[in-house]
């Protein structure tokens, strides 16, 4: 195999890579905004958060990718299920929703960043409410605002938002942007991993006299 094939193929790979993980569509426009706040009327004003701050966030979309982090406070005692009516622990909900909302998420472009359990309470804190218990934290990459909304309003994401409900007693959630991080994003890793596996083919084949 030439080596010109070998490195093409990586080189496609890569971009057809680019092509899922980066937003070509650019920021949100108003009747996107306005359509996708009207989908939304009632279910998520039916939460109690604020339909003028997630209006907000989105007017102000700049086409980039964001982070949403996550702070949980998990339902470990039994709760009804909202499928079957029977009893079950919490964390089997939260781990049900988890399972139907990341495939979602990867679908959109997104993907977690960190997921880990609290080990400890607070050691530095002032001027905020106590610590109601959480329990674990997660840091979840999204392609753009617009997928965000894709996402909240997917079939799959409504019909396990109950599960969500009843497996988690408190959340808070935030959208921020990264602006220094010691780990290599995908698009660095994927690069290096199409390289290394372009470049090891290649050697291989010269070996075999290909």
């Amino acid at each position: 195999m030439a080596s010109w094939i070998i490195w093409t193929t990586a080189l496609i790979a890569y971009a057809a890579f680019r092509g899922w993980y980066d937003n070509w569509s650019g920021p949100l426009t108003k009747p996107e905004i306005d359509a996708c706040l009207a989908t939304l009327a009632g279910r998520y004003e039916g939460t109690g958060n604020s339909p003028e701050i997630l209006r907000a966030f989105l007017e102000q979309d700049d086409g980039r990718e964001f982070v949403m982090l996550n702070l949980v406070k998990a339902q470990t005692d039994p709760v009804v299920d909202p499928a079957s009516g029977a009893m079950v622990p919490g964390m089997t909900l939260l781990q049900r929703y988890s399972q139907r909302f990341m495939p979602v998420l990867l679908r959109h472009g997104g993907h977690p960043g960190m997921v880990g359990r609290k080990v400890g309470g607070y050691i530095d804190a002032w001027n905020t409410q106590a610590d109601p218990g959480w329990t674990i934290f997660g840091v979840m990459r999204y392609r753009s605002r617009r997928d965000l909304m894709k996402l909240v309003m997917n079939p799959a994401f409504v019909d396990a938002h109950p599960d969500k409900l009843a497996g988690i007693i408190a959340t808070f959630s935030f959208p921020a942007q990264r602006i220094i991080s010691i780990y290599a994003s995908p698009r660095l890793t994927v690069a290096l991993v199409l390289a290394l596996i372009a470049a090891l083919t290649d050697l291989v084949m010269v070996q075999w006299g290909a």
